[in-house]
């Protein structure tokens, strides 16, 4: 009997594939800012130069330093002369409980051409960043939505939303902090769309994703995103502290799409294989963040003058170079965290002590920056105010958008949501867990991206069917005209309240019109 040799199977050629199967994989591969569009650069920077107008405008009104500049402003000056801060009244080391790196931004500022020492030196740093945020929110959320109208309306919204103005006005260091952890966002948002590439290359060459071993992989590709958005998150670790409830997070979602990308592949354990491929990566960001982190403290460790910078020495231990250097800074955490956990000073405009997250949402409880009753107004009583208050209806609407962004997210399977609402939660849920300490409205800075984004995320689900599902026109044009009508009138109840947000003087009965939760706003 004559046998007939079987040939041995072989991996599949690209063109030998299933062109349905490659069609499939490559529409939930390839990202959803596929399409350019000439008009979205144009329309990102145009209202980003409106955002640095309106920043600019009169930046150095009003005079002094305002709330918190009497110490972040100071300190900037003195970091930038001496390396550390100093207290000027007790001509000694100054103590001060937040990482240097938002004030050295501040003392750039400060040095500035023609700026100098002055209001608008000092708050020309903070305008700045500020007005970059509003492009990256733009950039972002046209990543996110693939839509340059949905873009432009974040954009908008962040523009004119008054806790942005205020703190984008001021040398605090919240605006910095919220620039970082968006930045971050943004980097592990473009570390996604470029892995998901690398896997579709590797899928449209012929690559088997369901085999085993280093084959069954594309090949090695650093994530450069990933290891930007690991030096951001140093950065803002080095702004404030609170930037560390964010790195789980971080570290969830990228695992989350790596997964995700492992299984729209085909991969046969894609929650094993994600484990096992980017275990290292992830933890290299480590290192990264914490060399960025002690980078921003160089000037305490090479002078001699800074606060505990000599602990050991002072107090009769052994200091050896450079260890000791790091001992001393250790022990000056060990305060500041000391200090942080028993801060529970009573303020005039703290939020309140046990929900404080919802109360920011409700704006429950501005911060006045700065008050006067003696500028002229043309009125026999007049009021000159800074309150750091978000747009009443702007923010208004972000408790019920994030409920709905929450079911529209569960009903679509959308990883937009899912994102989005994670970067919201690190930012406001941690506050619950300290109901004692001091609170203010400023700390809800890091959300506020993210809570418009969520915005857009509904009124974007509201205007379009989810996909596979047939347009409905007339819901589009009534959904439409209700965003369109939403922005508008933020933007009005913006201007209506700018004399308040930009500290202009105003006769007493308009500035009282404007405090719309009576005493809770004053």
């Amino acid at each position: 009997m004559t046998q007939t040799a079987t040939a041995p199977q072989q991996a599949p050629t690209p063109s030998a594939q299933p062109q349905h199967v490659v069609a499939a994989i490559r529409r939930r591969l390839v990202p959803i800012d596929q399409r350019l569009d000439p008009y979205a650069w144009l329309a990102a920077i145009a209202i980003t130069v409106i955002a640095f107008a309106l920043r600019l405008y009169h930046l150095a009104s009003p005079p002094g330093k305002i709330f918190d500049e009497t110490y972040y402003a100071t300190d900037a000056h003195w970091l930038w002369e001496k390396g550390f801060e100093w207290d000027q009244n007790n001509n000694s080391a100054g103590y001060v409980v937040h990482p240097p790196l938002g004030k050295w931004i501040i003392a750039l500022g400060e040095h500035l051409p023609g700026f100098g020492y002055t209001e608008s030196g000092w708050r020309i740093s903070a305008a700045i960043v500020g007005t970059i945020s509003v492009l990256m929110v733009i950039r972002i959320a046209q990543r996110l939505f693939a839509s340059t109208v949905l873009a432009c309306a974040a954009g908008i919204l962040m523009t004119f939303d008054g806790m942005h103005f205020v703190l984008s006005r001021a040398a605090l260091l919240d605006i910095f902090l919220m620039f970082f952890i968006l930045a971050a966002f943004g980097a592990i948002v473009l570390d996604r769309d470029a892995r998901r590439k690398r896997w579709l290359r590797f899928i449209e060459s012929g690559g088997d994703p369901t085999g085993r071993g280093r084959d069954s992989r594309p090949p090695f590709e650093v994530p450069w995103w990933r290891l930007v958005a690991a030096v951001l998150l140093g950065c803002a670790l080095a702004v404030k502290w609170s930037a560390l409830a964010f790195i789980p997070v971080f570290v969830l979602l990228i695992m989350w799409w790596e997964v995700g990308v492992r299984r729209t592949a085909g991969v046969e354990h894609p929650i094993r294989d994600a484990v096992l491929d980017e275990f290292l990566w992830i933890l290299a960001c480590a290192p990264i963040m914490f060399v960025v982190y002690l980078s921003t403290w160089s000037g305490w460790l090479l002078t001699d003058g800074g606060y505990y910078r000599h602990w050991l020495r002072d107090t009769g231990e052994s200091e050896p170079p450079f260890i000791g250097a790091l001992q001393n800074l250790w022990h000056y955490h060990r305060e500041a965290y000391n200090f942080h956990k028993g801060l529970t000073a009573e303020h005039t405009y703290q939020s309140a002590s046990h929900w404080a997250p919802i109360q920011w949402l409700l704006l429950g409880r501005p911060v006045a920056f700065y008050w006067s009753g003696d500028a002229p107004c043309g009125a026999s009583q007049c009021a000159r105010e800074v309150l750091l208050l978000g747009t009443p209806l702007l923010w208004w609407a972000f408790l019920p958008a994030l409920i709905a962004a929450t079911w529209f997210g569960f009903a679509r399977r959308d990883w937009r949501a899912g994102a989005i609402l994670a970067m919201c939660a690190a930012a406001l849920v941690p506050w619950f867990f300290f109901p004692g300490r001091t609170m203010f409205f400023f700390y809800a800075a890091p959300a506020e991206p993210f809570l418009i984004l969520a915005l857009v995320f509904v009124l974007g689900c509201a205007i379009n069917s989810p996909p596979g599902v047939p347009q409905n026109e007339n819901r589009q044009l009534v959904a439409s005209i209700f965003a369109g009508a939403f922005v508008l009138m933020v933007v009005v109840m913006f201007a209506y309240f700018y004399p308040v947000f930009a500290g202009d003087s105003i006769p007493y009965a308009d500035w009282s019109r404007r405090m719309f939760l009576g005493n809770l706003w004053i």
